[in-house]
């Protein structure tokens, strides 16, 4: 029983320590900054920006006015909200703004069939970058002229900009906004100055309109098309820029109960996504498609909360039981703290950061709680609510 014990000790380590050393390479990496070397573009490309919304009364006339006042000439971008579910006071409002207004009411809602209903809508070839902005997000004026000095570049086809918090007003966004973050310097800049893709994040990423209308109209994604949308470009080879000094404004969860409910969403579209590319592993090993088993390895690991509270929980429980077994597993907790610490901006670190940190055993035992609620997460849409509270 004892040798059994010790196996399984082993195995679960060297699953986690692989997890953990991965995080810590590329938050290393993320400390490497180079600026940005865009020359202004020439040509000002045709761009779709494309905006669903479900039942965004609150936000989207934001998120829409400022889309409207961009340093760009407005004959050369179109504005396309997708209204679903939303009131007729604020249909109207929309129909008098300069936008393209596209009124859908799909009995199960999702964004993979609003975005579709649009590029039906739009057609095929009509713009040379789509671009895809959330309901609650906003832009600064310059965000489409740096976009489209970075597709100046014949060989970007796919771009992720830097999204930030737009609300600090909670404990709670507070935390989600260093996860995110968090995310921002280990998926993103610290892949790229790897020279690996940057990760999609849903919003604030723009495509080559050709390659997205068509990648898009084969997916049937109930939650999460990004992930989807990841996998298959980047099986074709297709890489994924990151803009570190373009901002879009993200809306951060300011209550538990929507932070379990949009964790469970992306949890299932995660382990969704896995499920439906894995049987690709061999074949992309085979052609050297790194990025997409680099994707693939990511569908598959703990979120970060989930390893760090299993680390944890495993540390303190070998410590009691079996102390020898312990040390190691507080090393590579120790470890994945410095990967997590070095990935936060330096701006968050205030006495606030500790205050948010004491959510992080309630996030995990609700992260943990998601991980029995993923089959139904991927049978229907789930919403999260947007709206700043004051």
């Amino acid at each position: 029983m004892e040798q059994i014990l010790l196996i399984l000790d082993w195995i679960l380590y060297v699953l986690f320590a692989i997890n953990i050393l991965y995080l810590l390479v590329y938050s290393l990496a993320s400390l490497r900054r180079r600026p940005a070397k865009m020359a202004p573009a020439e040509e000002h490309k045709r761009i779709a920006l494309l905006i669903a919304a479900y039942r965004e009364d609150a936000v989207i006339m934001d998120t829409v006015q400022a889309c409207l006042v961009q340093d760009y000439p407005s004959d050369r971008y179109d504005v396309v909200v997708i209204s679903d579910h939303m009131r007729p006071s604020t249909n109207e409002k929309l129909r008098a703004l300069p936008i393209k207004l596209l009124q859908v009411d799909f009995e199960k809602s999702t964004n993979t069939k609003s975005l579709k209903a649009a590029l039906e809508y739009l057609g095929k070839d009509s713009y040379d970058i789509a671009l895809i902005i959330d309901a609650d997000n906003i832009v600064n004026s310059s965000y489409l002229v740096e976009l489209n000095n970075a597709f100046a570049d014949p060989k970007v086809q796919v771009v992720q900009t830097h999204r930030v918090a737009k609300n600090l007003n909670t404990n709670m966004a507070y935390l989600d906004a260093i996860s995110e973050e968090i995310n921002n310097s280990i998926f993103r800049l610290g892949h790229v100055n790897l020279g690996m893709s940057a990760a999609l994040i849903g919003s604030g990423m723009a495509f080559k309109y050709s390659l997205f209308y068509k990648a898009m109209m084969s997916n049937t994604s109930v939650g999460g098309f990004d992930r989807v949308l990841e996998m298959k470009l980047l099986y074709h080879r297709i890489f994924f820029h990151y803009l570190p000094d373009t901002y879009v404004l993200d809306e951060k969860i300011q209550k538990t109960k929507n932070f379990y409910q949009q964790r469970r969403r992306w949890l299932s579209a995660q382990y969704y996504s896995f499920g439906e590319f894995v049987n690709h592993l061999f074949p992309a090993i085979r052609d050297r498609k790194w990025d997409f088993c680099d994707k693939l390895f990511q569908q598959a690991s703990f979120s970060r909360v989930l390893l760090l509270g299993f680390t944890f929980i495993f540390s303190v429980c070998l410590s009691i039981w079996i102390p020898a077994l312990a040390y190691k597993w507080w090393v590579i907790f120790g470890v994945l703290l410095l990967a997590l610490a070095v990935a936060i901006p330096r701006r968050f670190w205030k006495w606030r950061l500790v205050k948010a940190i004491c959510f992080v055993p309630y996030s995990f035992l609700l992260m943990f709680i998601n991980l029995f609620r993923l089959k139904e997460a991927n049978k229907k849409f789930i919403h999260t609510a947007h709206g700043i509270e004051e």
